[in-house]
């Protein structure tokens, strides 16, 4: 048994949902489709996401193809969530790209289709809704072969796109499903697209100028057998459509193509094939395949690239009893999304191959209020009852660990109840568990991918006497999704780290729902912060006089690197002190510098502690917490701080005449223009602009634009505040 773990990607609105409930009713995962606008598809679980209609937490599901099980990710397509698509991008071995026939190549799926470029993931781009009105074939490629990738290579072709009865055809050198590798019901005769009906045990079958018909009239021999054709003067042989152009894009990063087509000879079918396969695993190709998630056509193809993306496979098997036993207690049900194919043998993985290795990339709740986490295992086994060290990082760079023992472990498609490298597996009886922990060690993907939060809002309780209860459900969320960091006011007021304004809804809808708290939220606003300008020292002697400190703390700020986050350091000995005041003085540091003399928390900076001094017994843990932030505010003053701004990197497309007035207003609104390229009618035009102004840069487009710009941004970076 292999395993593979792919993601759905896509702008939102571009069908990712309903292209997963396509896949799971293809494969007899589920027997009925469900609907998004009903609220019944099998991923969008919460309350929140069948009434609104879109993805807000990754979801896994899983199906089989043969000896393949590939859990299927169903990510967030709106920009608000991206964190969740972060998380996603951590355990997975390949993902889908999902682009709409009709709106084409659009801004998120752009900045998703770097991330994925920059990681060199595996990726297959999804052409959805080619059975609606206004869907286009050439140009969506064109599209996708200019913002998305130039190695776009298309495995199939579409009769009468834009209208219900489209379909699709496969290209020879496509990979499709062999036989046997989809319920008996669903491989039946007209039940998918021409191509790829089971077909008398073919290994393979294949289409587009030579396809097996559904009605078994027309076969190919075995289409590596039409090596060797001349080209003609099209630049494709006979009864290979499709096979010259995907060999001419492919060429770029196959000498031997290249060599082939420089000589004329055409390449066959399966020389092709390998070479998608070779590039496609290294992240250089992307294989495009054209369909409707609604009508099912031109996903049977989908299903066949999925074996192009590398897949893990399990350890080798072993004796160990496969199902629960007598101390595992029993299973937590699984739901139908994440049971086996019906028909398909339930896999007997392998125990334990050493402590596990793994990532915490998911938190719910389960019903009666206990944290079940979602683990990818990189190696080792996992099992319940099973004692496990995991890892947290914390603010600073250091590195917490604590142990857990799993009361149950289930792996995600099979109901196994041990994990091996390559599974996701809930687990369930650990209450620390947190998104980003780490099993034993850092996993392979340890970055962030996208950038951070970069708006805030306060937010307070509707009614008064509910702060405690508004705070423990901040903290709860936040285990879920770590990137809603909360910090406390000046006022005690608390604030919460946004990505925009949808997010902030939501937040809104699942406090009410789910801890039983309304909340206020005013308007949001830039996360402003400070950096040190220079180096700063300090220090202030114990005194006994009325009111002061029964405590020596020297402490010097300076400037670090951009992204270092607060680094703290003794330059004392560890021994001068005992440990609890040490570890007061490192807490009201960190406290201190969560409001700067701007009042916005301080970050890249080092801060040594230098001097230290007690009266032994009359000194207490709270005089070197008040004396330490006394000195700390000290240093900050005499190194100085400045102010920074978080900005956005922004792409817009204007008609030529709208060119003046929108970089106009550009420029009003602080940006930077660094490039400007004209094409055809149409400006583009690039730069940075403050987080603070994309809104209102958005709102004006369309007055400037006629209704016809086009804008995409992405936080990045910051730079210093220049008018306050």
């Amino acid at each position: 048994m292999h395993i593979l773990n792919i993601g759905i990607l896509a702008h939102v609105d571009a069908g990712k949902t309903s292209l997963t409930e396509r896949l799971l009713f293809e494969t007899g995962v589920i027997t009925r489709l469900g609907s998004v606008d009903g609220g019944s598809t099998q991923t969008d679980t919460g309350e929140i996401e069948r009434r609104r209609g879109i993805t807000i937490r990754s979801a896994v599901a899983s199906f089989t193809l043969g000896d393949l099980r590939v859990n299927l990710v169903d990510t967030p397509g709106h920009a608000d969530f991206v964190a969740e698509v972060e998380r996603a991008l951590g355990v997975l071995d390949g993902a889908v790209l999902v682009v709409s026939a009709v709106e084409g190549v659009q801004p998120h799926t752009r900045v998703l289709m770097k991330t994925l470029r920059r990681l060199r993931l595996p990726t297959l781009i999804f052409v959805n809704k080619v059975d609606r009105m206004g869907a286009r074939e050439a140009g969506v490629l064109a599209e996708i072969r200019r913002w998305l990738s130039p190695r776009a290579v298309p495995l199939n072709t579409v009769t009468d796109i834009g209208v219900s009865s489209a379909a699709t055809c496969p290209y020879a050198f496509a990979p499709l499903l062999a036989a046997g590798h989809l319920p008996a019901d669903r491989a039946a005769v007209g039940a998918l697209p021409v191509g790829v009906a089971a077909r008398g045990g073919m290994e393979e079958v294949v289409g587009a100028g030579g396809l097996v018909e559904a009605a078994g009239v027309t076969a190919l021999p075995d289409a590596d057998g039409l090596a060797g054709g001349r080209l003609d003067a099209e630049g494709g042989a006979s009864g290979l459509a499709g096979v010259g152009e995907a060999a001419e894009v492919l060429a770029d990063g196959d000498d031997g193509l290249l060599e082939l087509l420089v000589d004329g000879v055409a390449p066959v079918p399966g020389r092709v094939r390998a070479a998608l396969a070779a590039q496609c695993a290294a992240g250089e190709a992307h294989p495009v395949v054209f369909g409707s998630a609604i009508t099912g056509q031109g996903v049977a193809e989908l299903l066949g690239a999925v074996r192009l993306l590398p897949s893990v496979a399990q350890p080798p098997y072993d004796d160990e009893p496969y199902g629960p036993t007598a101390t595992d207690g029993p299973a937590p049900a699984a739901s139908a999304a994440t049971a086996p194919a019906p028909g398909t043998p339930e896999p007997r993985p392998a125990g334990p191959q050493g402590a596990a290795v793994g990532v915490v990339f998911a938190v719910e709740r389960g019903r009666s209020g206990e944290k079940v986490g979602y683990v990818r295992l990189w190696g080792g086994g996992l099992r319940g009852r099973e004692r496990v060290t995991f890892l947290r990082g914390e603010v600073g760079g250091g590195v917490r660990e604590y142990d857990g023992r799993p009361t149950a472990v289930v792996v995600v498609g099979s109901g196994a109840r041990r994990a091996v490298a390559g599974d996701i597996a809930k687990v369930w009886g650990v209450p620390e568990i947190r998104v980003g922990d780490r099993l034993r060690e850092p996993g392979p993907a340890g970055q962030a991918h996208f950038a951070p939060p970069s708006l805030e809002t306060v937010v307070r309780p509707r009614l008064p006497g509910h702060e405690p209860r508004l705070h423990a459900a901040l903290i709860a969320l936040a285990e879920q999704d770590p990137l809603i960091a909360t910090r406390t006011l000046p006022g005690g007021e608390t604030s919460v780290l946004l990505y925009g304004e949808v997010q902030k809804e939501v937040i809104g809808e699942t406090l009410a729902r789910d801890f039983d708290v309304e909340a206020v939220f005013e308007p949001s606003r830039p996360v402003y912060f400070e950096r040190p300008s220079g180096t700063g020292e300090a220090r202030e002697e114990m005194r006994h006089a009325g009111g002061a400190f029964m405590a020596t703390v020297g402490l010097r700020v300076e400037p670090v690197a951009p992204g270092s986050g607060v680094v703290y350091r003794l330059e004392v000995d560890l021994g001068s002190l005992p440990l609890a005041f040490h570890r007061a003085i490192e807490e009201s540091v960190r406290h201190t510098l969560g409001e700067g003399p701007h009042g916005w928390p301080v970050t890249d900076v080092l801060v040594a502690l230098t001097a230290t001094g007690y009266a032994s017994p009359v000194t207490v843990a709270g005089d070197f917490r008040g004396q330490a932030r006394a000195v700390l505010t000290d240093a900050l003053r005499r190194a100085g701080t400045r102010v920074y701004e978080p900005c956005h990197r922004f792409e817009l497309e204007v008609p030529a005449d709208a060119f003046n007035a929108v970089s106009a207003r550009l420029a009003g609104l602080g940006a930077v223009l660094d490039g400007t390229s004209r094409q055809a009618e149409t400006w583009v035009l690039e730069g940075e602009i403050p987080a603070a102004a994309v809104h209102e840069a958005e709102r004006r487009l369309p007055g400037l634009s006629h209704g016809e710009g086009v804008w995409w941004s992405q936080p990045s970076g910051d730079r210093p505040v220049r008018t306050r």
